[in-house]
C-alpha cells in the first residue's frame, strides 16, 4: 500500500471534527514559497535557538518602542 493509501485510509477512519484540525495542518504543507523562510531567517532561528539554549545574548524588558529605540541609538540615530 502506497503512502498515498495509507493516509486516505487513516483520514476515512477518522472522525469529522479531527479532520477540521488535520486540514489546517495539512495546508501548512503547500504554503506558498514566500512562506518559507530564506537561509538568511533559517540562520537567525539556528542562532535564537542556541542562545536559548545556551542562555546567551541579551534580555530586553520593557515595550517594542523602547527596544527600537534603543536599536536605533546603538545605530547612531535615525535610519
Amino acid at each position: 500500500m502506497s503512502s498515498r493509501e495509507q493516509i486516505i485510509q487513516i483520514i476515512d477512519s477518522m472522525p469529522e471534527y479531527k479532520i477540521d484540525g488535520l486540514l489546517g495542518f495539512l495546508r501548512l504543507f503547500v504554503a506558498d514559497a514566500e512562506d518559507i523562510p530564506n537561509a538568511v531567517t533559517i540562520a537567525a532561528l539556528k542562532e535564537g535557538d542556541e542562545m536559548l539554549r545556551a542562555g546567551t545574548g541579551q534580555h530586553f524588558q520593557g515595550s517594542a518602542a523602547e527596544f527600537f529605540a534603543a536599536l536605533d541609538a546603538e545605530d547612531g540615530g535615525d535610519a
